[in-house]
């Protein structure tokens, strides 16, 4: 399941440890070596973000505890006043992690209490590594509570003690981070939510682990290189070369959805957009958009009827693609409406808002569809696809929407500033976020209409949707710039597609795995 290109890997727990060993085993770099560099690294960390003040350093029994000592040591050398925290008795520290320990200058550590961390400026949590998974148990609960209590900055060792570092999941006390530094490559769950909130800024070290080594990720990270594969407008181009779409909604009430899904797609380089509307609304849309087209469909009282089917499928035969749910509503008649659409439409599909909860409890449903589909829910949209609590969903979206994409055979673009885009296949595709401005109403509107243009232009639905997650986080980027976060309406968004697609990246230099920058 390789990744492409414009996905930066993101090794989870068993990856990472298979290409520890792999480099240890295999390649001959010695375990001493790497945790050498880690501790190093997080030394460097602390010391560029608390110049001044005492470090607490609390380590767990394993090796994230010996990053921690490494950690402990370097700052000492450099001057630093450290106190070394241990949840375990020196006795119980075994190999590489004992013999850092070992090697410390100055005061002698201490048990870990509460009490111990009074008087740091800064508390490097060393606690638990990426092999942990599940629910935090006693010492290391009450250890968690006392760190997050401190009132100080905190800097976690690879992944934030409590956070599962291949799924983001937390089942208990967890660190909450302001920087976390890993190593070798980033980890999902420092991406994914809940275990994003928990991170913080995000640093991977080069640990000296060599490039290859077993494992393919089947999680990545999108990056600038995603926008690459959009189709751009040639010399010869004409509007229905550059993508016809069709964007099917609206109702009383609800129409400003419809007209930004279209407007959106026109931004992001559709050459033709037309807007199937309800027709006692026509007015409305015939005034707010002047460069989309508008057919009106059948209606009963501003909803759509699921007689508008035929119609839809006669204009079905002259797009590439169609944007089906923005502003539907929830009228009977229109839930019939998406579910006979859906089923027939012989073009790319992208279904969102009241068009997913039109096919509630009926996902395996879109699995027989003739062409491709998009899926593009909000946690709570994604649990009545799945019949289950929009809590649970938001506490594993990872492991949820990869069930909702196998079971739709569809992608699913699970939103959120982690924006997770799944394969049927297992491969996920997860946003960098950093984009509060999208908070706001109708931004996902304006999602659905660029990811629409991006299949009407033929991109594939799986490159399209994350060249779309990317171009929309980097427009909001773009209007909280030029206006401020929380003065950003969807229209701002959209004015700001044009300049957030990215001039073509020349052709890459070999990238190390899953290297990012920082995230602040």
């Amino acid at each position: 399941m390789m990744l492409p290109a414009w996905l930066a890997p993101l090794p989870d727990a068993g990856e990472q440890r298979e290409l520890d060993r792999w480099a240890i085993e295999d390649r001959g770099v010695a375990g001493l070596e790497l945790m050498e560099r880690a501790g190093t690294g997080l030394a460097d960390e602390v010391a560029r973000h608390c110049p001044g003040g005492a470090v607490a350093v609390v380590c767990g029994r394993g090796n994230n505890g010996g990053d921690g000592f490494v950690a402990a040591r370097r700052l000492r050398d450099s001057g630093r006043e450290v106190r070394v925290l241990l949840m375990a008795a020196p006795e119980e520290y075994r190999g590489d992690a004992r013999a850092n320990l070992d090697r410390l200058p100055g005061a002698a550590p201490e048990a870990f209490e509460p009490g111990a961390l009074a008087g740091a400026a800064m508390i490097v949590d060393a606690l638990l590594g990426t092999g942990f998974s599940g629910e935090v148990r006693e010492p290391y609960a009450g250890a968690i509570e006392a760190v997050n209590r401190a009132g100080v900055p905190i800097v976690a060792c690879d992944v934030p003690s409590g956070v599962d570092a291949s799924t983001g999941e937390v089942a208990g006390p967890a660190v909450r981070a302001q920087r976390t530094v890993t190593f070798h490559a980033g980890k999902p769950g420092l991406w994914i939510m809940p275990g994003k909130s928990h991170a913080g800024a995000v640093r991977v070290i080069d640990i000296g682990i060599p490039s290859g080594g077993p494992g393919d990720p089947a999680i990545g990270l999108i990056t600038e290189r995603a926008a690459d594969g959009v189709p751009r407008r040639a010399g010869d181009s004409t509007k229905f070369a550059a993508g016809s779409v069709l964007v099917c909604g609206g109702s009383g009430g609800l129409t400003g959805a419809p007209c930004m899904a279209s407007e959106a797609a026109m931004r992001a380089g559709a050459g033709y957009v037309t807007a199937l509307v309800p027709a006692s609304l026509s007015m409305v849309f015939e005034l707010r958009l002047l460069e989309v087209m508008s057919v009106g469909l059948p209606d009963e009282e501003g909803a759509l009827t699921a007689s508008a089917a035929e119609i839809v499928g006669e204009r079905l035969g002259r797009a590439d693609a169609l944007v089906l749910g923005p502003g539907l509503g929830r009228a009977e008649g229109s839930f019939e409406l998406a579910r006979r659409v859906a089923a027939g439409a012989t073009v790319p599909l992208l279904i969102d808002a009241d068009g997913l909860n039109a096919h509630a409890g009926r996902l395996e449903a879109l699995a027989e569809r003739p062409a491709a589909t998009v899926l593009t829910p909000h946690n709570g949209e994604l649990a009545r696809l799945l019949g289950c609590e929009s809590a649970e969903i938001a506490a594993h979206r990872l492991r949820h929407a990869r069930a909702a994409a196998q079971r739709a055979r569809a992608v699913v673009v699970l939103k959120g500033d982690d924006t997770l885009v799944a394969e049927p296949g297992g491969r996920v595709a997860v946003n960098r976020g950093g984009a509060p401005a999208l908070a706001t109403a109708g931004t996902g509107d304006v999602l659905s209409g660029v990811i629409g243009a991006y299949l009407a232009k033929g991109m594939a639905p799986f490159h399209a949707a994350c060249a779309g997650v990317f171009v929309h986080a980097a427009a909001g980027r773009l209007a909280a710039a030029r206006i401020g976060a929380e003065g950003v309406i969807a229209s701002d968004v959209i004015a700001a597609l044009p300049a957030a697609l990215p001039p073509r990246s020349p052709a890459p230099a070999p990238e190390a795995a899953g290297g990012a920058p920082a995230r602040s």
